[in-house]
């Protein structure tokens, strides 16, 4: 009997051990924002649910381990400061096109097709303070280009 409550301990132990170790592999799910982030395009506003990752962990996190991102939804990253951006896809099984912004929702750059896993880094190539992560094939579907302007409460309140 003894054995046995020493091994139910060991793997109790194991499980607890392992479990902040797969809360880091599992998605984030950051709330849904009741409003819309809206990408004006050549062809007209297109509205996008939006995931706002705002603090140093939920940017780091962002979009891995996720498979669940629709045609019309995104995650907005909003730093403290504009300053030069890099991303990668570490960890990240969707491809993805990245917009980056500058302080008042302007596209600068923007990188089509990120490879999933990738730890190829991407950079904004000049000081941004937001970024718009979206499905790959979303740039080439809307026409985006540089120059467009991207709209949210959290981009107007930087």
């Amino acid at each position: 009997m003894n054995r046995l409550r020493l091994s139910l301990a060991a793997v109790i132990f194991c499980l607890i051990s392992a479990f902040p170790v797969l809360a880091q592999q599992m998605p984030m799910h950051l709330p849904i924002d009741p409003v819309a982030l809206t990408i004006n395009t050549a062809k007209g506003d297109v509205p996008f649910t939006v995931e706002i990752a705002d603090n140093e962990e939920e940017r780091q996190r962002g979009l891995m381990f996720r498979t669940d991102l629709k045609d019309n939804s995104a995650m907005l990253f909003v730093f403290d400061q504009a300053r030069l951006i890099s991303m990668w896809m570490e960890n990240t099984p969707s491809a993805l096109d990245m917009l980056f912004l500058d302080h008042g929702g302007r596209i600068t750059a923007i990188h089509q097709n990120a490879v999933p896993f990738s730890r190829d880094v991407i950079s904004s190539g000049g000081p941004v303070k937001f970024v718009v992560e979206v499905k790959a094939g979303t740039v080439q579907r809307l026409g985006l280009r540089v120059g467009d302007k991207v709209r949210h409460p959290a981009i107007a309140a930087k």
